[in-house]
């Protein structure tokens, strides 16, 4: 029988709501599927805006936020931490970060869930939303 294995990282502050924005939150929820259950959970440093405020931010005229070269810099080092996860879930986030996720092969989701839980058991079922009209 082949077991089937996936990693949610759901951004987060306390470890039980997804945040409304993944720039700012302070962790990573990590969650092990295994064949439909959840099997191990764990919490991880997360880089955020927090971590960059010293940098000075250059904002190119005719380029949208968050989708140029630096900006894509500082989303994979945000992005180091789940590198071995392939979903990620947050209830907002910039249209730059889910580009650069989605060119780390980090599929990630914008969820109107708060609860992680629910969420996770959502995705597995297959019934989860992608609500791309929140990005920003």
């Amino acid at each position: 029988m082949e077991i089937t294995t996936i990693n949610i990282a759901a951004v987060t502050d306390d470890g039980l709501t997804i945040s409304q924005h993944f720039g700012r939150a302070k962790f990573y929820e990590v969650l092990f599927v295994e064949n439909g259950k959840v099997v191990k959970r764990e919490r991880r440093e997360k880089l955020g805006h927090h971590n960059f405020a010293d940098e000075e931010h250059q904002h190119h005229a005719g380029e949208q936020h968050g989708l140029d070269e630096h900006s894509h810099s500082k989303h994979i080092s945000m992005a180091e931490a789940i590198k071995d996860c392939q979903i990620l879930l947050a209830r907002g986030m910039g249209n730059g970060a889910y580009q650069s996720m989605l060119q780390l092969n980090i599929k990630p989701v914008v969820t109107d869930i708060k609860n992680i839980d629910e969420a996770v058991q959502t995705f597995i079922s297959g019934t989860i939303a992608d609500h791309t009209e929140k990005l920003h």
